[in-house]
């Protein structure tokens, strides 16, 4: 029960940290979108040790496994528009094809070249 209640005070911090930064990002008038403040947010606050990995990681672990729920609404609303998908579709699907084959391939490409700079350094 107490971890429970650890991952919903957990959850609940990613929750006012969004809103917050929604907010904000409003207020500002920011291109950016809240939810990108909001990582970084987090992000700084763990690299200045203000927070610690402890303190998030089970409501972070809990968001990332549930994160397909969070894209079943966008995914039927797109149902809507289903001319549009009809038209543009296969023009969508290769950017879309294409782009993650350009990404998994960088990733791949940056992953060994710092694997390799790793290898030569001495422990």
């Amino acid at each position: 029960m107490l971890a429970f209640l650890k991952g919903v005070a957990q959850v609940l911090f990613f929750v006012l940290i969004s809103s917050l930064m929604n907010g904000l990002a409003a207020l500002l008038r920011l291109p950016l979108p809240g939810s990108i403040l909001g990582l970084l947010l987090v992000f700084l606050l763990l690299q200045l040790k203000l927070i610690r990995l402890e303190w998030i990681d089970l409501g972070a672990k809990w968001l990332l496994a549930e994160m397909l729920l969070f894209f079943i609404p966008p995914a039927a609303g797109m149902l809507e528009y289903k001319s549009l998908l009809l038209v543009n579709g296969p023009r969508m699907l290769l950017v879309v094809v294409c782009s993650t084959v350009i990404v998994m391939s960088c990733t791949g490409l940056f992953s060994e070249h710092f694997a390799k700079i790793k290898e030569r350094r001495p422990s």
